[in-house]
């Protein structure tokens, strides 16, 4: 069966670019690597094809699915957005690390390396900082979180390739001294299995269950407490971003985060107004095989439930759809989804490459919301229940604030059944 965003679609990238693709630049970018007189790193892809630059950040090599993200704003954020774990993200916007790197800005709760891009690929070496905010430079962070760099790319080309060929797997290398071993690069890239049914939840969840009970950032008095909670929301943790933590508490909810492993029964132990499956990285139906039949038993208990990216698809799991991997994914701060019973537009943030297949959504399981790139799945709700998932991040950060109505409306839903027990 041939899916509707089977084929690529250009439209989120191409408006970064100053003349159109076509095949004769594509082979003639391809047919040789790109490279410098001075290349201290390269990105090798599985099929041999070969980018050199200057390295940047930390030194070592690390295999990874190689994507671009489309975003003008929040490298940061990208980078620390656990969902990119085992990835390496090529930024089409020319200019990154010139606002620098600030503690406020990370966005994986766990200390675990795995939890946060492993490499990333950049047109022109990183500036220098200017910002108020800056703390620190993106080299310098780079290789306090050692995560490698790569500066110097033609990522047009490279963005173009993944277009029209989908997500490659690679190796991104970064030598101080300059001595590349190509061909040990080239059959890492090739040897490395991919995502699919690679469960990296585990990899990136919290090791313990923890509290926490702020806002989201506001100006000037940058993050504070949410001194009167009005809601406890149970947190299933497969790779959590801080910023939907804190969007939980712009709408008054204290969190208690699990680990990805928890089961029903310890979550309902904590007595939740809701919960919330989380976002992260990795094949949904590996990390499935334990995390939909817990889920299953969430929806029956009745609690009203919330699920983002990773947890969306798993939500969709757990009511009997199925997933399916996405031959480019959708990456980027500048994304059209409609919603099918208004039929407004919002523009969000997304970063996945695993999708809901709509055509095996069983009765009684709503398709809410669709990407107007490619038609992908982007929403859900399950009739009669209170129970929703998007496959978006309304939480953005980075991205635009046109979604953050989906947290009030969980509120909302809390709010009801609290009502209704009372």
């Amino acid at each position: 069966m041939r899916h509707r965003w089977g084929k690529p679609c250009i439209g989120a990238a191409f408006t970064l670019f100053d003349t159109p693709p076509g095949a004769a630049y594509l082979t003639a970018a391809l047919a040789k690597p790109t490279h410098s007189s001075a290349a201290t790193g390269a990105l090798v892809l599985a099929d041999g094809s070969v980018f050199l630059g200057q390295g940047v950040g930390a030194a070592g090599a690390a295999e990874g699915e190689v994507c671009f993200n489309t975003a003008m704003t929040g490298y940061q954020e990208i980078l620390t957005d656990p969902s990119y774990a085992a990835q390496i993200v090529a930024f089409t916007f020319p200019h990154i690390g010139n606002v620098g790197t600030n503690d406020g800005d990370v966005e994986t709760s766990s200390p675990a390396a795995s939890a946060a891009a492993r490499g990333a690929v950049f047109r022109t070496l990183p500036t220098p900082p200017s910002n108020w905010r800056a703390e620190e430079t993106l080299d310098a962070w780079l290789k306090k979180r050692n995560i490698i760099g790569l500066a110097g790319l033609d990522t047009r080309a490279l963005t173009r390739r993944i277009r029209e060929h989908g997500l490659p797997n690679g190796v991104i290398a970064h030598t101080p001294d300059g001595k590349l071993d190509l061909d040990a690069l080239k059959a890492r890239a090739k040897a490395w299995p991919g995502l699919v049914g690679l469960d990296l939840a585990k990899e990136v969840t919290c090791a313990q269950s923890y509290a926490v009970s702020e806002g989201r950032w506001q100006w000037p008095e940058g993050v504070s407490a949410v001194k009167k909670p009005k809601f406890t929301v149970v947190v299933m943790d497969y790779g959590v971003k801080r910023n939907i933590l804190r969007a939980l508490g712009d709408v008054g909810a204290k969190c208690i985060v699990l680990p990805a492993e928890a089961t029903a029964e310890e979550a309902l132990a904590h007595k939740p107004d809701g919960v919330l499956l989380s976002n992260g990285p990795g094949d949904p139906a590996a990390t499935g095989t334990y995390a939909a039949p817990q889920i299953k038993k969430l929806v029956d208990s009745g609690v009203p439930v919330m699920g983002v990216c990773l947890g969306h698809q798993m939500l969709g799991l757990a009511l009997g759809a199925r997933t399916l991997k996405m031959p480019q994914g959708h990456h980027g701060a500048n994304h059209p989804v409609q919603d099918k019973a208004t039929g407004k537009v919002e523009i969000v943030s997304m970063n996945h490459g695993f999708a809901i297949d709509a055509a095996t959504l069983p009765k009684g399981v709503k398709e809410t919301h669709v990407s107007l790139f490619d038609g992908s799945n982007c929403g859900i709700e399950l009739e009669g229940k209170p129970v929703f998932s998007v496959q978006y991040h309304p939480e953005a950060s980075p991205g635009p604030q046109d979604s953050h109505y989906l947290f009030e409306r969980f509120a909302k839903l809390m709010a009801k059944k609290a009502k209704s027990a009372a």
